[in-house]
């Protein structure tokens, strides 16, 4: 099923500012929550689509990426694109301290408490950092899509305590200061009366519980060095300097956290004998002015392999040989451009006695003046006669 737009989901003008994206994206918040509509399938899958938007449109590159490529720039399969498509529910309710201001926009307008992962909702989910690598392209690997396997040194979850970073089950406790809530509230008494604000528990970090017996290997942390092998689908059509994102694929996150994103730079390697210009593909071509006069018949290189073009007699240099549809295609299109052939005129720089007595005898001929046009058949007569 296709992607809906991402502005048509927020029901905001492509052109609307951060503050009316957040407003927006606040209001759908509320209307789908799940705590607003238990056991609801359709609302909670509309409070996801929302939390997708507003990630990718909050985010100044992730939103000029998607306003100039669409949902094309995601790279690889459903794990992959702008870092919406894998989210949870902890990673979607982890957006609410910069929405709503807490942990919940049902503890600021209802009182109430999302519970995650059993504890009250103020827990904290941690995140990982996102990592940057740079993946080199071929031209032909540009034009038809590739899949790259590229191995990554990144934080990676402890095999030994499954990221918890505890030694054992048993090495967990409730935190004494929140009550495994992960957060702390204050009643201030005020002219306009009691005010309550809830801010992270200091003792835990907002997780909830305490470790009393760290793992010997993580040291507490969750997460440890290692190498992970990622399959990259490279859509055809992507281009010099340009960024795709692999939700998921970034540092594992401390303590079972949400892991951030892998950014993927485009780097695109030289080609032997052809240059890109946008969507076209350039070759120079270098004939002799003899095959220039007679016409003939050359091979030349594409993105797809040879292909055979036919020089017509009298053909000038300077001039351009297109080939429809043998360029790079267009990023989330079908539209594919074409290949230029610049014809170039090569001269020889030296000549045999006979060559040049030929040459010269030529020489005089109307047709080898700045303007010929006129007596063309003469000429290629005085050209058969001389070469026979």
């Amino acid at each position: 099923m296709a992607k809906r737009d991402y502005y048509d989901v927020l029901g905001v003008a492509k052109g609307a500012s951060a503050d009316d994206i957040k407003k927006a994206y606040r209001k759908m918040a509320i209307k789908y929550h799940p705590d607003k509509n238990p056991g609801d399938k359709q609302a909670e899958e509309n409070f996801k689509e929302a939390a997708e938007a507003y990630e990718v449109l909050s985010n100044p590159e992730k939103r000029q990426r998607y306003d100039q490529f669409g949902h094309a720039a995601n790279a690889g399969s459903a794990a992959g694109g702008y870092g919406g498509q894998g989210m949870n529910m902890d990673d979607i309710f982890s957006q609410f301290g910069d929405i709503f201001g807490g942990g919940s926009p049902f503890e600021s307008f209802f009182g109430g408490g999302r519970q995650s992962g059993g504890g009250g909702g103020g827990r904290r989910v941690a995140r990982g950092s996102n990592l940057r690598i740079k993946v080199k392209l071929t031209l032909e690997e540009i034009a038809n899509g590739t899949e790259k396997k590229i191995k990554v040194n990144k934080q990676v979850v402890c095999k030994t305590c499954d990221g918890t970073g505890a030694k054992d089950k048993s090495a967990f406790q409730t935190c004494q200061t929140c009550g495994g809530s992960g957060a702390v509230r204050r009643v201030t008494n005020t002219i306009l009366g009691q005010m309550q604000t809830t801010s992270t528990c200091p003792t835990c970090n907002g997780e909830g519980s305490v470790i009393t017996s760290k793992c010997n290997v993580c040291h507490g942390d969750g997460v440890v060095r290692g190498e992970e092998t990622i399959s990259i689908n490279i859509p055809a059509g992507v281009s010099e300097g340009m960024q795709l994102s692999m939700s998921g694929k970034g540092n594992a996150a401390p303590r079972g956290g949400v892991p951030g994103d892998l950014i993927i730079l485009i780097e695109e390697l030289p080609h032997e004998t052809l240059k890109r210009d946008g969507n076209n593909v350039i070759f120079d071509l270098h004939i002799s002015f003899i095959d220039a006069a007679l016409g003939t018949s050359v091979e030349v290189p594409t993105i797809d392999g040879k292909a055979k073009i036919k020089i017509e007699p009298g053909t000038q240099g300077g001039k351009i040989l297109r080939l429809k549809g043998k360029g790079v295609p267009e990023v989330n299109s079908y539209h594919r451009g074409d290949q230029l052939i610049h014809i170039n005129i090569w001269t020889p720089k030296a000549l045999n006695r006979e060559e040049r007595e030929l040459l010269e005898k030529l020489q005089n001929s109307p047709n080898f003046k700045p303007n010929p046009g006129k007596n063309e058949k003469g000429f290629f007569e005085r050209m058969k006669e001389y070469f026979e």
